[in-house]
């Protein structure tokens, strides 16, 4: 695949950089925004869908570089990575890759706090982040509330 063709969070994952953008992000160029919701089963809320490649193109500074704090090996292949955005200590994220550790899905939070504890059941994760913010995702469709 050419650069061209690439999606913004394609080209940002391949120097492990994810968007400083409260947000749910696909390589197919989807994403979501995405809220954290303490009363919610999955410990998230998601919103709107829009448009990183706009939201870059008006602030191409608006990324950080990430520090992989957990790695799970996935029992079909891939790993689920949690850590932080090294820009700010408050920022978290956590993601599903392939076993090239190209992505498949990544969440990124400005306020959660780096992601270090991941706990894999089947195809259904606990994320624990060092501030005790917690997430429950199905794995496959991390957009499926209430995973679990």
């Amino acid at each position: 695949m050419q650069e061209e063709e690439l999606s913004a969070i394609e080209r940002l994952w391949a120097d492990y950089q994810l968007p400083d953008v409260d947000g749910l992000y696909f390589p197919d160029g989807r994403s979501f925004e995405v809220f954290l919701d303490a009363d919610s089963a999955s410990g998230i809320r998601f919103g709107d869908a829009f448009d990183l490649e706009e939201v870059l193109a008006e602030d191409p500074d608006w990324v950080t570089d990430i520090g992989r704090h957990q790695s799970v090996p996935l029992a079909g292949g891939g790993f689920l990575w949690g850590g932080e955005g090294v820009s700010h200590g408050s920022y978290g994220f956590c993601g599903r890759l392939h076993s090239d550790h190209t992505l498949v899905w990544a969440l990124f939070f400005e306020d959660s706090n780096p992601f270090t504890d991941i706990r894999v059941s089947g195809n259904t994760a606990v994320i624990r982040s060092t501030s005790g913010v917690l997430l429950t995702v199905d794995i496959d469709d991390p957009m499926r509330l209430g995973a679990g």
